[in-house]
């Protein structure tokens, strides 16, 4: 950020006075901008034992799969985003069951939540988002195709879960090598 969205003001970088860590100060208005970061949800997808799987038609990661997810909006909760992207990536209107993995990213200010969903039927579709949607069985998931590490871990854990015929919440972080895997 380079001037203030309040008054136009060209900004200065620094530790505001109570803060830890530089922001955007505007020297003419004194609004402090922060940063913060943003929150991607989405959903695992299943129907009848497989996972529906989006390939992208958009970048970052342009021809690679994963779950349906994308950012936030204002004024909707965490499982009505993931609902809504679900709509948007496979044009399929999922029923969230329960959060399932939540990964922090912190390289790119990110965090990722995704919820366990059922799809009430096999009616989904390419849409502007994806050029390809599919359902795969646990087996046969394309690893080396995944657009992002956090759908890669988040899969990983659901896998291993659903060997033991529960599902818990998952917290964890990725540090490295974020996004693009």
């Amino acid at each position: 950020m380079r001037y203030c969205p309040k008054c136009g003001h060209q900004v200065s970088m620094e530790i505001p006075e109570g803060d830890n860590r530089q922001r955007a100060v505007c020297p003419q208005c004194h609004h402090i901008d922060y940063d913060n970061p943003r929150l991607i949800t989405g959903t695992i997808p299943l129907f009848d034992g497989k996972i529906l799987l989006c390939k992208r038609n958009i970048e970052p990661r342009i021809g690679y799969w994963t779950l349906p997810a994308g950012f936030m909006e204002n004024q909707e909760t965490t499982s009505e985003g993931a609902l809504r992207e679900t709509v948007e990536e496979c044009g399929s209107n999922a029923i969230c069951k329960q959060a399932f993995s939540m990964i922090s990213i912190p390289k790119i200010n990110q965090i990722h939540l995704f919820y366990i969903a059922e799809l009430p039927q096999a009616d989904f579709h390419a849409t502007e988002e994806s050029s390809e949607v599919a359902l795969f069985a646990l087996d046969d998931i394309p690893w080396e195709d995944l657009a992002f590490s956090s759908v890669e871990m988040t899969l990983r854990l659901f896998i291993e879960d659903h060997s033991k015929g529960s599902y818990g919440f998952h917290e964890d972080t990725i540090r490295i090598n974020c996004i693009p895997k």
